[in-house]
């Protein structure tokens, strides 16, 4: 996988974001997998994807396992850590950019795209690759502080990263999720808008 320790890391603000949504947008995925709308192979190629595009080391040991388990070749893995698409199927590309494009803007995608994305999918799909993309998101989030902590005493320190905020951020988790649970099922309860959109 690409070094990607240029890459600006999130705020506290941004992961509790990050872990609403991924909360509010849970049952869209669960919804999409259980009238399989969305393949195995298809959610993982979206979640390779976005961890490609967010860096995180923990996740594509984790999804790399899960991938392979779920019968795609190791070659196509590693091909989409590495940014290159050459082998996800035409009718699922779109959905692959858009998870990249939704993780480049850190959450702001354009509405233009994701009008697309429901044009070419559907509304229930939509939604159910919009939650793939949010779930690996928090994943991500919660997975690059943590990974940049274990390696800190590897002798592998991030750059970018202090301890501090490696333990603030892993300490967040615990704390954000019951909270971040409870503001996404009053958002789903008061009919809360499912995305916002980048600010031109």
């Amino acid at each position: 996988m690409k070094d990607n320790f240029g890459r600006k890391l999130y705020s506290l603000g941004e992961f509790y974001k990050i872990t609403y949504l991924a909360f509010f947008s849970t049952y869209d995925l669960l919804y999409a997998k259980k009238n399989e709308l969305l393949s195995q192979h298809f959610l993982e190629r979206i979640m390779l994807a976005v961890t490609e595009v967010n860096g995180c080391e923990v996740c594509s040991y984790a999804h790399t396992k899960m991938a392979l388990e779920a019968g795609m070749s190791n070659e196509e893995i590693q091909s989409m850590l590495a940014g290159i698409s050459d082998d996800v199927p035409e009718e699922e590309m779109s959905a692959v950019v858009f998870g990249q494009h939704y993780a480049d803007s850190r959450g702001y995608p354009s509405k233009e795209s994701w009008e697309r994305i429901i044009e070419i999918y559907g509304l229930r799909e939509a939604k159910g690759i919009l939650a793939s993309i949010r779930i690996m998101m928090l994943g991500n989030a919660a997975g690059i502080p943590w990974g940049s902590f274990v390696n800190r005493f590897k002798g592998k320190p991030d750059n970018r990263s202090s301890l501090p905020y490696e333990i603030g951020m892993i300490l967040c988790t615990i704390i954000y999720l019951p909270i971040a649970l409870i503001h996404a099922l009053l958002a789903k309860l008061f009919n809360r808008s499912t995305i916002k959109f980048k600010i031109v």
